[in-house]
């Protein structure tokens, strides 16, 4: 309040200190699920629903044992795909005022009809990533269809919700699931995968094209049908529930046994080895360099090879 002023200075709050209260509250949720479902199990109702489904569905005889190679591999690259999507996708949202744009030219290979759009070169970055995240996604779709491992993400009983049920109030209590993925997945994995696959990186697909800037003015017709801002917020909605499951995903393979599960995803390996261990490292490695690498300098030198670079003064 300045000299002579009798109006109250308006000081607006540090916005970490308004998100002060999450700390403690991600600390104390998970302790107080993990008490609760510890006192749901000790219910003799419960404790016998837990015998009756043990946490793992039924599975067709046809179900094949093991993670090939290529299933490996394409989980690697999957999970060095998403990442960026997600963070570009965020980088998308988040800015404000972008200063820097990109736009294709005529004159190289593709060359097309209609006049050049103008996007963000954070724009640009993430749909690269998502071209490279579909390649690698149909990729993935034939292969998982012509070798039968969809029969290992599928539900193909009915008991795969109760026992998914039971799946779940294990992990809450902290007393894992028995089983081995190598064999078969429990029942809350085969949902969370069957979800992630089938549902998610559909959805995530086709509201990515409805709400793309070269698609979204062509296909006015489909505003009555499907509009824009809820195919935006799908998108992001899609988004959140990627990060979470991701999260979640982590969390639970490097405290299930990390070794294993590692050289299960990474080796397709269950000699109980390190290489999978080794493979991890060094993939997050990789990943963390060309996170780091992603700077402005760098993303306008290998946008500007595919169009042309526009600045523009804030």
């Amino acid at each position: 309040m300045t000299r002579g002023d009798s109006r109250p200075s308006l000081v607006r709050p540090n916005r970490w200190l308004r998100l002060a209260w999450i700390v403690p509250a991600v600390l104390v949720a998970p302790a107080l699920v993990v008490l609760a479902a510890n006192g749901v199990r000790a219910l003799p109702a419960v404790e016998s629903f837990l015998l009756t489904y043990p946490g793992t569905s039924t599975h067709l005889a046809a179900t094949p044992i093991g993670v090939p190679a290529w299933l490996a591999w394409q989980h690697g690259l999957n999970a060095f795909f998403i990442l960026f999507v997600i963070r570009t996708g965020w980088q998308v949202r988040t800015t404000k005022r972008p200063t820097i744009f990109w736009t294709r030219t005529n004159t190289g290979l593709v060359r097309t009809k209609n006049p050049p759009i103008r996007i963000t070169l954070d724009l640009w970055q993430h749909i690269v990533f998502d071209t490279l995240w579909v390649i690698n996604g149909i990729l993935f779709y034939v292969l998982l269809f012509v070798t039968g491992q969809w029969l290992r993400i599928v539900p193909t009983n009915w008991d795969i919700f109760p026992n998914a049920i039971s799946a779940g109030l294990q992990y809450a209590s902290l007393n894992w699931p028995t089983g081995s993925g190598w064999v078969h997945y429990n029942a809350l994995q085969l949902l969370s995968y069957f979800v992630v696959v089938f549902i998610a990186a559909p959805i995530a697909l086709v509201t990515g094209l409805r709400i793309s800037p070269g698609l979204s003015a062509r296909f006015r017709r489909l505003d009555h049908v499907f509009p824009l801002p809820v195919a935006r917020k799908l998108h992001f909605v899609v988004l959140i529930f990627f990060v979470v499951f991701i999260v979640v995903h982590v969390t639970l393979v490097l405290t299930t046994g990390a070794q294993a599960n590692l050289n299960h995803m990474y080796a397709a390996r269950n000699d109980g080895g390190w290489l999978g261990v080794w493979i991890f490292v060094a993939s997050v490695v990789l990943t963390a360099g060309i996170w780091l690498g992603a700077r402005p300098n760098v993303l306008r030198a290998v946008a500007g090879r595919s169009g042309r670079i526009i600045h523009r003064e804030r």
